[in-house]
């Protein structure tokens, strides 16, 4: 999961960036599962939270790089965000529900929270 926090008046370009760049990015990458763009308005801020899901581990590196606690940034967020979280933060999925037609079957992230 990665959280960014933009000003409410570019809200909307950045959620067109992120629909247009990022979840593209993600889906090319083998092993993503899915991926969903949260985003709640405040009076003068905008957070969006993104929520992937992985097939694996490995499928994480080849979207991050070596170090899966590291965010990954376009230069384009520099129009936006008003700051830069260093981290992203990952979860084993423990329980979940899907389609019936859907086969995923959650596998745990070594050294990871």
């Amino acid at each position: 999961m990665w959280h960014g926090v933009t000003l409410r008046s570019k809200a909307d370009a950045y959620t067109a960036f992120l629909e247009q760049r990022a979840i593209p990015d993600y889906r090319l990458v083998p092993g993503n599962l899915s991926v969903a763009i949260l985003r709640r308005d405040e009076a003068d801020v905008s957070h969006f939270m993104t929520v992937t899901h992985w097939e694996s581990e490995e499928s994480i590196h080849a979207f991050a790089g070596e170090d899966l606690l590291t965010a990954k940034y376009y230069p384009e967020d520099r129009d936006f965000l008003l700051e830069f979280e260093p981290e992203v933060q990952h979860f084993t999925v423990t329980a979940i529900e899907m389609p019936s037609n859907h086969s995923f079957k959650p596998k745990p992230l070594r050294g990871s929270a």
